[in-house]
């Protein structure tokens, strides 16, 4: 399938590892030139050849930086990749969870994604352009997971239907992309919070994954690969999906039971 993205152009959040990272790889892919953002630009970012940018995307300067920056080197914005986001060591229990926490999750998961879409705004509803915002099934099955994490990621999938409603009269779609489990380094770093939890449970960090994948009743057996999510990413972005807006899409590999 041809996407015709050649010579577009694009934002990336969240852009040097994981779901981010095999975002600006695919769309380099298609001929897109990218500006990916990121706290830390690591060396896998700088070698896609994207315009990398270093900035703290859950503070108003941060998305300054980066938009000053994008709109110098791009000319223009036409795609935006919403996929920063963070809670990895978020608390589970309601009542052990301080306001300092539920500012610092809603800043970085949904407040990152309002200031830099305000920022593209102007740029995507001049050149007709389209928005993915990445949430979390966590959204739509928020029991027995980090309660601020879940609301976060709820209020990031409404906050999605909200601009597709009132953006696509101006030429603008706005879509979802709701990941379960997906492999990425957050799940494969051997010193990681992941690791610290199959070690303390007696296992390896192979088997507590998997394990994860077991009781999570993942359908098909396993995680989702980042390179599935970004594949998605491009054809929702793409014209090719040209009259799909508002829509919240699930890849978890059927975690996810209700209809």
């Amino acid at each position: 399938m041809n996407l015709d993205l050649t010579d577009k152009t694009a934002v990336v959040t969240g852009a040097s590892r994981g779901i981010g990272l095999a975002t600006v790889r695919t769309l380099i892919g298609e001929g897109v030139r990218v500006v990916g953002a990121a706290r830390t630009i690591t060396p896998e970012l700088k070698e896609t050849g994207a315009h990398a940018v270093s900035a703290d995307l859950s503070t108003a300067e941060g998305v300054s930086v980066l938009f000053d920056s994008a709109l110098a080197e791009l000319g223009g914005i036409d795609l935006l990749v919403n996929n920063v986001g963070g809670g990895d060591r978020a608390t589970v229990g309601f009542l052990d969870v301080d306001d300092t926490e539920w500012n610092s999750l809603f800043d970085i998961n949904v407040l990152s994604t309002v200031r830099a879409t305000r920022a593209a705004l102007p740029s995507l509803i001049e050149r007709r352009g389209a928005i993915v915002n990445i949430s979390s099934i966590l959204a739509l099955m928020p029991g027995g997971f980090p309660v601020a994490m879940s609301s976060a990621k709820a209020a990031l999938t409404a906050l999605g239907k909200s601009l597709a409603e009132e953006f696509g009269p101006r030429g603008v779609r706005v879509n979802t992309i709701s990941p379960g489990l997906v492999s990425t380094s957050v799940y494969q770093d051997p010193n990681g919070q992941v690791a610290q939890w199959a070690a303390a449970s007696g296992m390896t960090l192979a088997e507590f994954t998997q394990r994860m994948v077991t009781d999570q009743n993942v359908s098909t057996g396993r995680m989702a690969a980042a390179e599935e999510v970004a594949a998605l990413i491009a054809f929702l972005l793409s014209d090719v999906a040209g009259n799909i807006t508002g829509v919240n899409y699930v890849i978890d590999g059927g975690t996810v039971k209700t209809v």
